[in-house]
């Protein structure tokens, strides 16, 4: 039998910053039973835990030293995921805009597949995050935290509208900047 070392790349990658990265996943099937069932509080706690672990593992990834491939290929899924689940679930609800769930979804699937297609031609990782993919990413978590509160306090309805059209705008100029970048490489 072979013991493995921390220093083995399967001990490498169960580090805190990705174990963060899979708590995040396992957090979205209990975030969108608890929105669909109307616990509202609890919803919005559960989806601030998983934007929080969005925030930790990559601080600590990098303040740790514990980058890794794993790391690197989940926490881009798990965002996804966590995102993309709540769009629809919100747009399943009518909390938000079925329009707006579908820009954004439709991105991260042109990106995703992209990604793939220039993968599989030349084996290189293409779409590294950039500072508008990142600041797309806020704004969409910003946006489904508004709608969730927005549950809560009726009031934030203008606030909630003008981060509904900031992160459209984001999504869309994201989604043609990746698009242009993979374009690029294609050259």
């Amino acid at each position: 039998m072979m013991i493995l070392s921390p220093k083995d790349s399967i001990g490498k990658n169960f580090n805190l910053p990705n174990k963060l990265t899979i708590a995040r996943i396992l957090l979205i099937p209990f975030f969108i039973i608890f929105l669909v069932k109307e616990y509202r509080i609890v919803a919005i706690v559960v989806f601030a835990l998983a934007g929080l672990t969005d925030a930790l593992d990559g601080f600590l990834a990098r303040t740790l030293d514990q980058k890794s491939r794993l790391g690197s290929f989940l926490d881009p899924i798990a965002d996804k995921l966590l995102i993309n689940t709540s769009f629809m679930t919100l747009a399943i609800l009518k909390r938000l805009p079925a329009w707006f769930a579908m820009i954004v979804i439709t991105r991260d699937l042109l990106i995703v597949l992209g990604g793939m297609g220039i993968y599989m031609v030349d084996r290189r990782r293409v779409f590294a995050p950039t500072f508008i993919g990142k600041s797309t990413t806020l704004t969409q978590m910003l946006t489904i935290l508004l709608a969730l509160l927005h549950l809560l306090i009726p009031g934030l309805s203008l606030y909630l509208r003008f981060f509904v059209w900031l992160a459209t705008l984001l999504t869309i100029i994201s989604g043609l900047h990746y698009i242009y970048q993979g374009i690029k490489l294609g050259a």
